[in-house]
């Protein structure tokens, strides 16, 4: 009998026998050179854990990429991260539950290398793939990022990597082991199709998803079935006058469960002195009109605030000079009504260094999604080197 694993290393047998069926023809595009790359970035926070206990602490990551391609056609993706955690955050009830937590990946990648103390070491690959291309087809390979959707703050469609709208680094995303397959259908047109293996060695998640541009609108169709739920949905995105319009619509069915739709719609405008806002509105049929009903363990891991049914997005950014830029994403819980709000100044302090300074505040009533969520302040500096 195949092993879930098996099965896994099957299906992406097969995705690279389709590929290679698709594109017979060598690829002519021109060789891009390996490009060795990355940054070291500081973060430092204060705050509460879940526990009550007050906290500091200083992540401190040095990530190391390299790209380019390996010989005509074939390109790498490898992204190397070796973190080291240091402060009073190492002491508490908290961080002891989650330091051995493992990641959502099927292949392993990460490990600790020191823990004395206040002192946390880490290291992983956080990128990890190859590209194979022959024609017009692209075969993707490895630990990745699949983007499907449009929106800022929540995706009706992007179920393996769901945004976190108040993550602390919201640029970061785990990422997902898989197989994606893509075929160019035209300038502005593509088919994909994404084979991943479950973490957890249960269902394989499989998915298609069919991009196409017409009268200057962008449209994509997803189905599938993608870690564990059924899905059928849809993107647009659009112009109307100088804004942007967007729009994500799904059907989804859990194993034996009750099929629920979620929905968004999306604007994004820039004004000419330099504010530039974004909007949605987010409903999720799996939430819960009641904060009785809140799955509050999803939220205390750092899953994507989705409890309620019902919520509002905004984002603003404001230049001040070309090197100095405020940011604020602020969310508001239509249900219970509570509401969160992470606001930041970036200041680029030299041409490869960004020093970032911000809070982040939770407000609402007893009981509500936000009011147990403890304020934070941050201090983040990254320097890029190459």
């Amino acid at each position: 009998m195949m092993t879930r694993r098996q099965r896994g290393f099957g299906w992406v047998a097969t995705a690279l026998v389709v590929g290679l069926a698709f594109g017979a023809a060598p690829s002519m595009a021109q060789t891009r050179p390996m490009d060795l790359t990355g940054s070291l970035k500081s973060v430092f926070l204060r705050s509460r854990a879940s526990t009550g206990e007050d906290y500091a602490l200083s992540l401190n990551r040095l990530r190391v990429e390299a790209k380019g391609d390996l010989a005509p056609g074939l390109a790498l993706d490898l992204q190397y991260d070796n973190e080291l955690l240091l402060g009073s955050y190492l002491d508490t009830v908290e961080f002891r539950a989650l330091k051995d937590t493992a990641q959502p990946q099927y292949w392993r990648a990460d490990a600790n290398y020191v823990e004395r103390g206040d002192v946390y070491g880490r290291h992983r690959l956080y990128r990890a793939a190859v590209t194979l291309t022959r024609g017009n087809v692209d075969l993707k390979l490895g630990h990745q990022r699949i983007a499907w959707g449009t929106g800022r703050f929540w995706s009706p469609l992007d179920i393996l990597n769901p945004v976190n709208p108040l993550a602390l680094e919201r640029e970061e995303r785990v990422g997902v082991d898989a197989a994606l397959l893509e075929a160019k259908l035209g300038p502005l047109s593509r088919a994909s199709l994404v084979v991943a293996p479950a973490p957890d060695r249960s269902s394989t998640s499989r998915g298609v998803q069919w991009h196409g541009n017409a009268g200057g609108v962008d449209a994509s169709l997803v189905a599938g079935r993608l870690l564990g739920l059924d899905i059928v949905g849809m993107d647009l995105a659009g112009q109307i006058g100088d804004a942007g319009i967007r729009g994500e619509a799904a059907r989804l069915r859990p194993p034996g469960g009750s099929a629920f739709n979620r929905l968004m719609v999306g604007a994004d405008y820039a004004f000419a002195n330099g504010l530039t806002l974004s909007v949605e509105l987010y409903y999720n049929g799996a939430g819960s009109r009641d904060s009785a009903g809140y799955d509050r363990a999803g939220l205390r891991s750092g899953g994507a605030a989705m409890l309620a049914t019902r919520y509002a997005g905004l984002y603003a950014s404001y230049e001040f000079t070309p090197l100095l830029k405020w940011v604020s994403y602020a969310v508001r819980n239509g249900d219970d009504r509570s509401r969160a709000i992470d606001s930041r100044l970036v200041w680029s302090v030299a041409p490869s260094a960004d020093l970032a300074v911000g809070v982040q505040r939770y407000d609402g009533n007893r009981g509500s999604e936000f009011v147990a969520v403890p304020d934070a302040f941050q201090l983040q500096l990254q320097w890029f080197f190459r």
